[in-house]
């Protein structure tokens, strides 16, 4: 049987809920930094990346051309001669939403396959957008990109 004290606690304990509900912030401002980034001839602007909290990091550079059929190793060197860097696997997602152009094959990505074993390394493949590892030995494309951060 069902007390009027216990409708009395149930309907205490909703009223609390819904106090609480109301006092939350459901209005959230999301803003994206204004910024002016001056691309250099060939460059592309691809977008902005986010940390892992989900607020704006950097915005993201497509730096002009590419490399074919190189290491892991050489596709490091090659982006810092042409002074940038490989794209995290994060960066490589942007560019593969956000940018076309590329040639339907894997690109080589900056992120190792595990911290302990540094004979993998991450790619992204421009053909249906996934990542997948390749032994570092393996010749790939890459690109290289700048950052402008926030």
């Amino acid at each position: 049987m069902i007390t009027l004290e216990q409708i009395q606690e149930a309907q205490s304990r909703v009223n609390r809920m819904i106090d609480e509900f109301v006092a939350q912030d459901h209005a959230h401002d999301y803003r994206i930094p204004e910024a002016r980034i001056e691309l250099r001839p060939g460059e592309r602007y691809a977008g902005i990346v986010l940390d892992d909290n989900g607020k704006p990091s950097h915005h993201l550079i497509l730096l002009p051309g590419e490399t074919k059929g190189v290491t892991h190793d050489a596709a490091v060197a090659w982006a810092a001669y042409n002074v940038g860097e490989l794209p995290t696997r994060r960066e490589q997602s942007l560019l593969f939403a956000n940018l076309c152009g590329f040639k339907p094959a894997p690109y080589w990505s900056a992120e190792l396959l595990y911290a302990g074993d540094s004979s993998y390394a991450w790619c992204q493949d421009f053909d249906g957008g996934d990542q997948d590892y390749e032994r570092k030995i393996e010749e790939l494309l890459a690109v290289a990109v700048r950052r402008v951060f926030v």
